[in-house]
């Protein structure tokens, strides 16, 4: 129940609301206040044909502003038990006839949304990567073009505009075939193409160490002391004048704290969960070795357990 204005009781009273007549009533006179509502929710009622199917809602899909009718246009489906080739039919000549202006759009969409589940990024990330290729696509640009490169591309932006960075590698890992350099590609392509149409340089956000840290620790099963200690010389790795990329910079930090616990991660390990080679991992190593008394945290380990550290 909730309360509005009743116009006979001349004061705020309690309503309630008939669902089957869709009627909103005042509970102290009876007054219909307003009749005939229309629920707007979603209908969670069974119509299916048969009692085994499973279908507990027939309102469809949610629309999509990016497309030309919403994503809600007909299409008609081929009848259960229907004999001979549906699309030689009266009704399937009609559904080619009004065939769906959007169809590559939805592909490309369907298709961004599998590598954003795979690689567990949120809904926001996939509705900024499928606005980036509408714009790009809109502007007929990228014909003749890598089509798996491109939606990788849009997906590796998109993460980075949302502050929720992945390496190209592991965009790689879901783009269907396409390489880290046809990736890296298609991304100075769209910024390019994209830029010339906004007339402005394009915000991409600024990658940091940490942003790719906890992802890291979690793939080295690293307890949560190890991963403090790590994330903290990260923050203060910021500082120096480090000249490494970030991914760099957190492999090799998390290197450093690992030598200095019991549970000691090899590099081929740490290669692996990065995606660093281990060579840069040795050299990012190198340039943080002199540093280490002021990244690593007094409370992880003392300045006499620094000596363990392996020399580069």
């Amino acid at each position: 129940m909730s309360d509005s204005f009743c116009p006979d009781c001349k004061k705020q009273t309690e309503v309630a609301f008939d669902h089957s007549a869709g009627d909103t009533m005042c509970t102290e006179c009876g007054l219909v206040l307003e009749a005939h509502s229309v629920d707007e929710t979603s209908e969670w009622r069974t119509f299916a044909n048969e009692s085994n199917d499973n279908d507990p809602v027939r309102v469809g899909g949610p629309s999509n502003p990016l497309l030309t009718d919403g994503g809600l246009s007909t299409v008609i489906a081929k009848p259960n038990g229907a004999q001979g080739d549906f699309l030689s039919s009266s009704l399937g000549r009609w559904q080619n006839r009004g065939s769906n202006p959007d169809r590559s759009l939805i592909l490309a969409f369907r298709t961004i949304a599998n590598m954003a589940d795979r690689l567990g990024l949120v809904a926001t990330i996939k509705d900024r990567a499928n606005e980036i290729y509408k714009k790009v696509e809109d502007l007929k640009s990228i014909r003749g073009r890598n089509q798996d490169a491109i939606l990788a591309a849009c997906l590796y932006i998109a993460c980075r505009q949302e502050d929720r960075p992945r390496t190209v590698k592991e965009i790689c890992s879901v783009a269907n075939g396409a390489t880290k350099k046809e990736i890296g590609r298609a991304k100075e392509f769209i910024v390019k193409q994209l830029e010339v149409e906004m007339g402005q340089s394009m915000e991409m956000g600024t990658i940091h160490a940490g942003d790719f840290l906890r992802r890291f620790c979690s793939t080295l099963g690293m307890n949560n002391q190890a991963v403090k200690a790590a994330q903290e010389a990260v923050q203060r790795s910021e500082e120096l004048d480090i000249r490494r990329s970030p991914i760099s910079i957190a492999a090799a930090v998390i290197y450093m704290i690992t030598q200095l616990s019991e549970d000691k991660k090899p590099l081929k390990d740490i290669s692996l969960a990065t995606g660093v080679a281990e060579g840069t991992i040795r050299n990012s190593y190198k340039d943080l070795y002199s540093y280490a008394s002021r990244l690593i945290p007094n409370t992880y380990a003392k300045e006499e357990d620094l000596k363990n550290l392996s020399t580069p």
